[in-house]
């Protein structure tokens, strides 16, 4: 078990460091000169040089980029243009609004999936397996964010259940899960569907295992069958799925927390891009990366847990 999470760990510190390098190059080496991308094609050169120094981009590309590494690191994520605080202020007020979005949507899709994944299994060829079949392929074909305008249409100015948007912090704990359903929901929902497909599949392949067939031959029910045995083994790659789902969920909300206007760090890098300001879309961005690769390695854990067979080949 040692060897293999050393071995993830390495994976781990190498995916760090080219996913370091690919952003760096992509947000300040390709666009030229950040500072003057910054500031546009009309600004000053006089403000552009006082602006890179400001940045400390007089130095080499390499020193740039070890610079910014190493105030990573350090917990210094650089100074936003835009804002003019330190990136990580706005990160720790921003993050309280991804994660448990992130969270809440992942419980939702989990909470979906399981059954329906179970009863589209018991079901095989059935009506209620082609039902759900048909459901899922749905759910996952139409966008989250079709999704979302959907919902608000309904359940904020139709019905008037919800707000169509925004965030009122912590300090009410229940209007804040409040305004965090809609997006959770819209979030879960396609995530739910392929997490339902999955254990579909999983399940399937289990059930036809000999020692499913013994057990059925010792005379318990297919639902004990199902439960007791099948249920266990069909989760290792059902866990895979729900930590590549997080991963998703924390990174890639970008649309959605646009659509309900939420001040989390999807709309913060959509903000970052907007008005140029690289050092928050670079730093931000480096952040959820290494929040994604993490998770991935915590389900690489959790699947060897599961798994004995990954440890003996490790």
């Amino acid at each position: 078990m040692l060897r293999f999470i050393l071995g993830r760990l390495i994976s781990l510190s190498l995916s760090l460091v080219a996913a370091s390098l690919i952003i760096f190059v992509v947000i300040e080496v390709i666009p030229g000169d950040p500072a003057a991308f910054m500031l546009g094609l009309s600004a000053d050169p006089e403000t552009v040089e006082a602006l890179r120094a400001e940045l400390n981009l007089t130095g080499s590309k390499a020193s740039r980029y070890f610079q910014w590494i190493t105030g990573l690191v350090q917990g210094d994520f650089g100074t936003s243009y835009t804002y003019r605080v330190p990136v990580s202020e706005l990160v720790l007020q921003r993050i309280w609004v991804s994660i448990p979005l992130a969270l809440f949507a992942l419980i939702l899709s989990t909470l979906i999936a399981f059954p329906v994944g179970l009863i589209a299994a018991s079901n095989r060829g059935g009506a209620a397996d082609y039902a759900i079949m048909g459901g899922t392929q749905l759910g996952i074909a139409v966008p989250n964010f079709w999704f979302a305008m959907l919902l608000v249409l309904i359940f904020a100015v139709k019905l008037s259940w919800f707000a169509s948007g925004g965030f009122p912090g912590w300090d009410n704990p229940a209007a804040a899960m409040k305004s965090l359903t809609l997006p959770a929901i819209a979030l879960a929902l396609p995530q739910a569907a392929i997490l339902a497909r999955v254990m579909r599949s999983a399940l399937i392949e289990t059930q036809g295992q000999d020692y499913i067939r013994t057990a059925r031959a010792k005379g318990l029910t297919r639902r004990q069958t199902t439960l007791r045995h099948a249920l266990r083994n069909a989760m290792i790659p059902v866990l895979t799925i729900i930590g590549l789902q997080f991963s998703f969920l924390l990174a890639g909300a970008i649309i959605i927390e646009n659509v309900f206007f939420l001040p989390g760090l999807g709309r913060l890098i959509f903000q970052g891009i907007t008005q140029r300001d690289l050092i928050v879309v670079e730093s931000v961005t480096m952040l959820l990366v290494f929040a994604v690769i993490v998770v991935t390695f915590l389900v690489d854990i959790a699947y060897a847990i599961a798994d004995p067979r990954l440890r003996r080949r490790a």
